[in-house]
């Protein structure tokens, strides 16, 4: 799975968890509703402050929210000679 996918499904799961419409977590995090769509149906990435902001918003990390870890609230320490290839291919054997 790539990240964008992994992205968009945990903005969604997230945004729903919270019961917030798009149009909230949009104004939370300072985009618009068709901004939060956009992210949510893989169309848009969107920029690294964001990213964060949304990580803040909902309480989880990045990594959480970028598929590099499954837990929300820790990052998935960096192993020397572990690119971000290798945490993907990991994860698609799920």
């Amino acid at each position: 799975m790539k990240i964008v996918e992994i992205f968009s499904e945990r903005l969604k799961k997230l945004r729903l968890e919270n019961d917030e419409s798009q149009a909230q977590t949009g104004a939370n995090i300072g985009v618009s509703k068709v901004q939060i769509s956009e992210m949510e149906s893989g169309l848009k990435m969107t920029t690294s402050e964001k990213i964060a902001h949304l990580a803040l918003h909902f309480g989880v990390t990045t990594d959480y929210l970028l598929g590099l870890s499954d837990d929300p609230k820790k990052s998935k320490a960096h192993k020397p000679g572990t690119g971000i290839e290798d945490v993907l291919k990991k994860d698609d054997n799920k």
